[in-house]
């Protein structure tokens, strides 16, 4: 067995583990994961607009260094994150380490609770002064309206790439030994994908969720439940493929070899 296997099983194990004696507590740790990336989104929101009024272009640039902080808060405070878990639990099953009916069931309820946590942020967030106080030139407004007029095959291959990324970031802080080197790769693979404009899944629950409970969606013309409903699951097809396929199951495949060419 690789160490690459002993790991991933090993995760699986722990999620299977925590899922069957309680799912309160894995949801809350769902939750915490959907709350963590929620409040790098609204302060990346309120940073963003704050630069934008002397220095636009630079505006991207800080949102999507501020967001990238929240998957590190994710990783350190153990956080259950669908989209990660995307390809733990996809590449367990590969691996037989988990059933394929088990691993879906877990990512179906993390996913709802990632949802969760990203509702109670926002609307914490939403009784605060930043949020009472957007302008219908936010950088919330226009990040949604991107992504609402992105085309299903726009965002189901974006999908793809940004979990690609995400999990990149979950490899690297996996299997290096050194914090620095672990947060360095994490940081810089976020920031790639939230750079690009990609779609991730629970970043959107994060986005649409901070714009639903505040005045300016109205500056959003297809800000729907119907649209956003379909965006979402496109997202996350694309994500699980992503993530599940190009990166869980292509490195199983990588490392069933006798050489010593593997992960460790």
């Amino acid at each position: 067995m690789s160490p690459f296997q002993e790991k991933v099983g090993a995760a699986c194990e722990k999620k299977e583990a925590l899922f069957n004696e309680s799912l309160g507590r894995y949801a809350l740790r769902s939750i915490f994961a959907g709350a963590y990336l929620t409040m790098s989104t609204a302060v990346g929101i309120i940073g963003a607009d704050v630069i934008n009024t002397g220095f636009p272009a630079l505006s991207r640039f800080v949102f999507t260094f501020i967001f990238a902080i929240g998957l590190i808060y994710v990783l350190v405070f153990n956080g259950e994150l669908a989209t990660s878990n995307m390809m733990y639990l996809t590449t367990g099953a590969y691996y037989k380490q988990i059933p394929w009916k088990k691993a879906i069931i877990i990512l179906l309820y993390c996913t709802f609770f990632n949802f969760v946590g990203a509702c109670l942020l926002a609307w914490l967030f939403n009784q605060s002064f930043s949020f009472m106080n957007l302008g219908d030139k936010s950088f919330v407004v226009n990040a949604v309206n991107i992504k609402l007029s992105k085309s299903d095959w726009s965002n189901f291959i974006e999908g793809i790439t940004a979990n690609m990324f995400v999990n990149i970031a979950i490899l690297g802080y996996m299997l290096l030994k050194e914090e620095s080197a672990k947060f360095f790769v994490a940081l810089s693979a976020i920031f790639m994908f939230v750079f690009l404009i990609n779609e991730h899944l629970i970043a959107n629950f994060a986005s649409f969720m901070l714009l639903a409970f505040n005045h300016v969606r109205e500056n959003v013309p297809d800000f729907n439940l119907i649209t956003i409903l379909r965006q979402w699951i496109v997202v996350f097809l694309g994500n699980w493929l992503g993530a599940g396929l190009f990166i869980g199951i292509a490195y199983a495949w990588l490392n069933q070899t006798k050489t010593n060419h593997k992960e460790s």
